[in-house]
């Protein structure tokens, strides 16, 4: 940990608090060389692991451009989408894996996209589900009915 006023390589830590949702971690720090006092937050890095195998840093940002696309044209909002990347991230972050793949993104981001818009729930799960025929279509329609019917 560098310092921030003068780059010395080493701190000392006064006092450490885990935050309110537990997501991090909140360090009050103080450098042995200048003694000016600074904080830091530490928070776990969420990965992702591609069907490749090739492993990535999650970026909030790509799960609402893959929403975005699946709501065109449907009455959902910048801010409805910002909520929903939150939703997502903060589901995966409370399985307490640092490593997650993609598939377990795409389930994460089904349920808060059906309570947001069934139209745009139906082309996302469409394209995550590799439906191909109308029947593909006509029981992923007769599920959202029945969840529906059940709320």
């Amino acid at each position: 940990m560098f310092c921030p006023y003068c780059r010395h390589t080493d701190s000392r830590v006064l006092d450490s608090r885990v935050s309110e949702d537990g997501a991090s971690i909140r360090r009050r720090r103080q450098c042995p060389a200048c003694e000016r006092r600074f904080t830091t937050i530490e928070q776990t890095q969420l990965a992702v692991v591609k069907r490749s195998g090739v492993v990535e840093p999650f970026a909030r940002d790509k799960v609402v451009a893959g929403v975005r696309k699946a709501c065109k044209g449907r009455p959902v909002s910048e801010d409805d989408l910002a909520r929903l990347g939150q939703q997502v991230e903060d589901t995966l972050r409370a399985s307490g894996q640092a490593e997650i793949n993609a598939e377990d993104i795409g389930v994460a981001i089904l349920p808060p996209l059906r309570r947001l818009d069934a139209v745009a729930y139906l082309r996302f799960a469409s394209v995550y589900r590799h439906s191909d025929t109308v029947d593909d279509f006509e029981h992923a329609i007769a599920e959202l009915r029945a969840g529906m019917a059940t709320v």
